[in-house]
């Protein structure tokens, strides 16, 4: 499978190179809405697989982060975390409300594949960087960055409704049952209480860890295919001398599965690590009980809150299990799209 960067460049080459078991396949040209309709399509595919993975560490880490400041502790860690939650609702309990997150992974994941493919084209079309050569790492992190902060106006009414089912109300207030809320009624009600305006609650932090995150997620992700590249090349050279044919195909032939796997869980792990503390006053302010004012509870207001409450290892609650669950997704996530881009693209 080839990295999304070069099928991306596939619009702008008249044939694409084969391994030695296939013949050379000329391709029509690509067109601006196929690409377009491939982001969409392949993203929204691969972001319900990856969620699949990743939901029940995702509803851990929202527990986690939401616990109340006004309470003890409610879980000690983690696995205590794990514990109880099966305890008290069972395996299927960690995928409660997994149909809005379905939903809204592939909004997230096709709109960052589809935003980010605009990037691109913001930098050909300003002149500053030739068309015909990829563009350069730097660049690859600032498309990730203009990438999520778009996606970021999308996302927050989405996590803002899973959070709400993933810590319902009288689990937040620190009882011990927890009421079984629905997608549907919950959006009701935060209109009701909230108007339109009241789901976009929370939206600076997913703003901020969604450009700075997605710029290390692709960031990384280019970043570690280039080393991995130059790895095998620097192996294959060591073990004979090669043409010049065959170092470009080197370059642009897709990497092993292991290693494509691997780039795909280092984007992860930088996305989830890097902005943490962003995400976690995110969902300290998405799963106040609905009715409650959100009057003044800002961004700084919540991160001082939190500070002075935990000090810096409250911004870090949940990070562990959040960057253990997100190498096994974003690889899935990076495999599934560059496969279906390459086997099935769209003419």
């Amino acid at each position: 499978m080839e990295s999304a960067s070069q099928g991306r460049l596939k619009a702008e080459v008249p044939a694409v190179t084969a391994t030695a078991a296939t013949t050379h396949i000329a391709l029509k040209p690509r067109t601006a809405t196929m690409e377009a309709l491939e982001d969409i399509t392949y993203g929204s595919i691969a972001g319900v697989v990856g969620k699949y993975i990743e939901y029940p560490f995702d509803t851990v880490k929202v527990r986690l982060q939401s616990q109340p400041d006004h309470l003890p502790l409610r879980y000690t860690g983690p696995l205590d975390c794990f514990r109880q939650s099966l305890r008290a609702d069972g395996f299927l309990g960690l995928y409660r409300g997994i149909s809005a997150p379905l939903f809204g992974a592939a909004v997230e994941t096709s709109s960052l594949f589809f935003f980010e493919r605009i990037g691109r084209e913001a930098i050909y079309a300003s002149g500053f960087h030739p068309r015909d050569s990829g563009l350069t790492l730097p660049q690859l992190w600032f498309t990730g960055a203009f990438s999520g902060a778009f996606t970021s106006f999308l996302l927050t009414p989405v996590e803002l409704v899973k959070c709400k089912i993933q810590v319902p109300e009288s689990e937040a207030a620190g009882a011990r049952a927890a009421a079984r809320l629905r997608p549907i009624p919950v959006v009701k009600d935060i209109f009701r209480h909230h108007g339109l305006v009241g789901f976009w609650h929370g939206q600076v932090g997913t703003l901020i860890r969604e450009s700075g995150g997605c710029a290390a997620w692709f960031g990384s992700k280019e970043t570690a295919t280039k080393l991995l590249r130059d790895w095998n090349e620097k192996r294959s050279l060591a073990r004979k001398p090669s043409t010049p044919a065959e170092l470009a195909r080197m370059r642009t032939d897709p990497l092993p599965l292991w290693q494509q796997a691997l780039a795909g869980a280092t984007a992860g792990m930088s996305y989830n690590f890097l902005f943490f503390p962003a995400d976690t006053i995110k969902s300290r302010m998405q799963t106040t009980p609905l009715g409650q004012s959100t009057k003044g509870q800002s961004f700084g207001n919540e991160a001082r809150a939190l500070w002075r409450q935990a000090g810096l290892g409250g911004f870090y609650r949940g990070c562990g299990v959040t960057v253990l669950r997100s190498a096994p997704s974003s690889a899935f996530i990076f495999m599934v799209y560059d496969g279906l881009k390459k086997y099935f693209p769209m003419q």
